[in-house]
């Protein structure tokens, strides 16, 4: 009986470890990424350094998975990393204190709602005429909305939590299709911290 739950055991921990070796950039970009996550709610402006290391593990591995609109928006994600980290800096450098996070206007809303629509076209033309996906309308839509959010989060407009609630909760079924499961756990995990995000900044609105 001994021998047989040893023979389990190894071979469980083999396959373990074959599967960490196969996908270890997925899993430490999935990693970085709750750090980076558990920064945004926190509010430290540290956050965009670990934003731009994961979105370079992603590359590699929405590359492979053909997941070209979330491939874009890890290049897009490093260059407003960039820039959210020197907004988030230079409110901080202004008033000594950490940029408070504010409301959006309801002019923004309805501009933002036409350009999301507008990047979730262009998105689905170029995936569905120039790439193989094989998920170019999720994938489109995915896109646009992370696009969107990422801009309110490095302009720290609240309203960037309730647009990742959304696109958060659409990635989990798109990698559950794609079959990339440490994404799908990250994405259920972000999902909920969104939601606890939202909260969070709420109590320190101006």
């Amino acid at each position: 009986m001994s021998v047989g739950k040893g023979f389990y055991f190894s071979i469980t921990m083999t396959t373990f470890l074959t599967y960490i070796k196969t996908n270890w950039i997925e899993i430490v970009g999935a990693i970085l990424s709750l750090i980076y996550l558990y920064l945004s709610i926190r509010q430290k402006v540290s956050l965009w350094f670990f934003g731009i290391i994961s979105s370079v593990f992603y590359i590699v591995v929405f590359f492979e998975s053909k997941l070209y609109a979330d491939l874009s928006l890890q290049v897009y994600y490093v260059v407003i990393s960039i820039y959210g980290w020197m907004n988030w800096n230079r409110g901080k450098e202004s008033t000594g204190k950490e940029l408070p996070p504010t409301r959006m206007s309801k002019r923004l809303w309805v501009n933002l709602t036409f350009v999301t629509a507008m990047i979730y076209f262009a998105y689905y033309l170029v995936l569905t005429n120039f790439t193989d996906s094989v998920v170019p309308k999720a994938d489109s839509l995915v896109g646009a909305l992370s696009i969107v959010g990422t801009w309110l989060l490095a302009r720290k407009y609240i309203e960037n939590w309730l647009i990742w609630i959304v696109a958060d909760g659409l990635c989990v079924g798109l990698y559950v299709y794609k079959g990339l499961y440490p994404t799908v756990i990250l994405f259920v995990i972000y999902t909920a911290m969104s939601v606890d995000g939202y909260l969070q900044w709420r109590k320190t609105i101006v």
